[in-house]
């Protein structure tokens, strides 16, 4: 199909986009690391399933699993759990807005340690932007700042340097290994599921159920939806469109965020969707060489 990618594309980062609400609203009765084990659980659990039933789990990808602890940590633990610690401390349309730095990151990474990314003037004027833009919405100059506020970004931005790595890593280390998204996506939420169960503390994590749409929220927004789907859908989009493009995906949910946030009665002004606009900017100048060499998002020949 050769919109797939595309379809793809857009549809990550409108379950991005989303999952700030519910990360938001589970943290009203769990800690941030309960919050992610219960999504990993939640996540690993389909994508098991799949990836059985498609016969693509080998005892020979053993021997890759340094590569696949590395993305375990980077795209899932370190990243999950810094962005529910800023959810929770945050306005969820705010804390959506701040992802909006992954590309910002990715694009940091992939000029260090990928040969054919090379930095340029727009490029330099983007990052310093998007740098601007997450200044702006953390106001750290703000005579009533409250700490959660300046904690949330800090937490916000550990969170984007995480997963932003994540996508060179993937692009230099894992694709090259030729092996199936959805057993990637398995052994990654596998890693990540068993370090969570040592570290998490689990008294009171059942409290959650007593709120329906804070659980349906976790089990099936953050769960099915944010960490099962998601996964797949993310290293198609590397494959198909590379790291720095596939990173772009975050264009869409500062956006789908803000929207979200406004809707439930998030206090969310005109000084806070200037900030976004920088971020988003920011992200045009960075991506706007590397989208025209590639000719978009659509891949070279069709996907069957």
């Amino acid at each position: 199909m050769k919109y797939l990618p595309l379809m793809a594309f857009w549809l990550l980062g409108i379950i991005w986009g989303s999952n700030f609400i519910y990360m938001k609203m589970a943290a009203e009765y769990l800690s941030p690391l309960q919050i992610v084990f219960l999504r990993v659980a939640f996540g690993f659990v389909p994508v098991f399933i799949y990836a059985y039933f498609l016969g693509v789990l080998k005892l020979a990808h053993i021997k890759h699993l340094p590569h696949f602890v590395v993305m375990s940590l980077l795209a899932t633990s370190v990243y999950y759990f810094s962005f529910a610690k800023g959810a929770s401390l945050l306005p969820s349309g705010i804390a959506g807005a701040l992802s909006g730095t992954i590309p910002l990151f990715a694009l940091l990474f992939s000029v260090l340690f990928l040969a054919e990314e090379k930095a340029s003037l727009m490029r330099v004027l983007g990052l310093v932007s998007g740098l601007v833009g997450v200044i702006l919405i953390a106001k750290p100059f703000a005579g009533d700042i409250a700490a959660t506020n300046l904690e949330g970004v800090l937490y916000m931005t550990l969170g984007s340097i995480s997963v932003g790595a994540s996508f060179i890593y993937a692009k230099r280390f894992i694709l090259p290994l030729n092996i199936p998204a959805a057993s990637l996506t398995t052994y990654q939420l596998a890693l990540s599921l068993i370090m969570l169960s040592v570290i998490t503390p689990f008294q009171g994590i059942s409290q959650i159920v007593g709120d329906l749409h804070a659980s349906l929220g976790l089990i099936i927004g953050l769960g099915l939806l944010g960490t099962g789907l998601a996964y797949l859908i993310y290293y198609f989009i590397i494959a198909k469109s590379g790291a720095v493009v596939a990173s772009s995906v975050t264009y869409i949910p500062p956006v789908v965020a803000l929207v979200i946030g406004a809707f439930v009665g998030e206090a969310i002004g005109l000084y806070e969707l200037g900030a976004t606009g920088l971020i988003l900017a920011a992200i045009l100048l960075i991506n706007k060489k590397q989208t025209n060499e590639e000719g978009g998002l659509a891949p070279k020949k069709s996907v069957s």
